[in-house]
């Protein structure tokens, strides 16, 4: 597995000239960027991609009354950032679990070194990736959230998937469990396409979740026609199923055997039901945006709830020519 540095000046500007696709990673020293680094080289090598490691650093200038102010030594910062950047992906590259996976030496890392916000650096470099890896939580001071603040702003405005690593506990080993949310939007079928191709990478079985709240209504029942709890239950099963059939029959030829997919239908809000649902998952994947009431924004209410709560990693997928607008503006 190679490691190239990136040359000054050119952090924003991603390489387009190899024929191998790319995978992104924002790393900062934190316990859940180190877990992010570990996630992309392993995803890296399973996609046949190369990996560009991308660290920004801040300089802000004080002025104290009068006296001079004091201008740090940029490439002294940016030479010392560039080092422990270095030092991460070796500490890493040689653990066993990332040292035995097929394809790892095939990975050519990319070192990317650039002032100015993380959001920003990460977002610009995403441009053409597949799949653009953050922490859950980072250094920033923000790092005491459930998602922090460049998580948040990357799984919004990233021109690519998102992959949003939680912290894992010790001794955790994989389940073979794929789990994704379907409600028949646009997004929702994205994502399951993308946990089909996942589950196909890493032999991992599909869980297709769907999920209904009865409504409760402040009315006199009695003048209101809704259809039965089971009825509800058939019809989103068959929907369900339906969705899943036609992502199966489009893939292509060459992705090799199809994952095992099954079906769940489970009464709830969305977001709680694929939070519980993903418990042991190894991944849960979620559309930006589904059907609910708040399906105008750039990320929905229910992929912002699991990105935030769930147990697992989580792949937020935007729908195919939905993509993000307006420049992120968290530093």
């Amino acid at each position: 597995m190679d490691t190239t540095p990136e040359q000054p000046g050119s952090a924003a500007a991603p390489d387009g000239g190899g024929s191998r696709p790319r995978v992104v990673v924002g790393v900062d020293g934190s316990p859940g960027s180190r877990a992010a680094l570990v996630h992309a080289l392993i995803t890296a090598a399973r996609r046949g991609a190369d990996l560009d490691v991308v660290s920004s650093y801040a300089i802000e200038l004080y002025y104290l009354g009068g006296a001079p102010l004091d201008v740090p030594d940029l490439t002294g910062v940016r030479d010392d950032t560039h080092d422990r950047v270095t030092d991460l992906v070796e500490e890493v590259r040689v653990e066993s679990a990332v040292a035995s996976v097929p394809g790892i030496a095939d990975v050519t890392v990319r070192l990317v070194v650039s002032e100015g916000p993380a959001v920003q650096a990460l977002v610009d470099r995403a441009e053409g990736a597949e799949l653009l890896v953050i922490g859950s939580r980072g250094r920033g001071a923000m790092r005491s959230a459930l998602l922090g603040s460049v998580a948040l702003h990357c799984a919004t405005h990233a021109p690519c998937p998102v992959l949003v690593v939680h912290p894992v506990p010790a001794g955790s080993t994989p389940s073979g469990r794929v789990v994704v949310g379907v409600d028949g939007s646009p997004a929702s079928r994205e994502a399951l396409a993308a946990a089909v191709a996942e589950a196909g990478r890493t032999g991992a079985e599909v869980e297709a979740v769907a999920s209904y709240a009865i409504a409760d209504t402040w009315t006199d029942l009695s003048t209101v026609i809704q259809p039965t709890a089971e009825a509800v239950r058939d019809e989103l099963r068959a929907r369900t199923e339906q969705a899943v059939a036609e992502v199966l029959a489009a893939r292509p030829a060459d992705a090799g055997p199809a994952p095992k997919v099954r079906t769940e239908v489970l009464e709830g809000p969305a977001g709680n039901v694929l939070v519980t649902a993903a418990r042991g998952a190894d991944l849960l994947v979620v559309g930006s945006r589904g059907h609910g009431a708040l399906r105008g924004l750039l990320l929905g209410s229910v992929a912002l709830h699991c990105a935030m709560h769930a147990p697992c990693p989580v792949l937020v997928v935007h729908p195919d020519g939905a993509r993000p607008i307006g420049p992120p503006t968290a530093r």
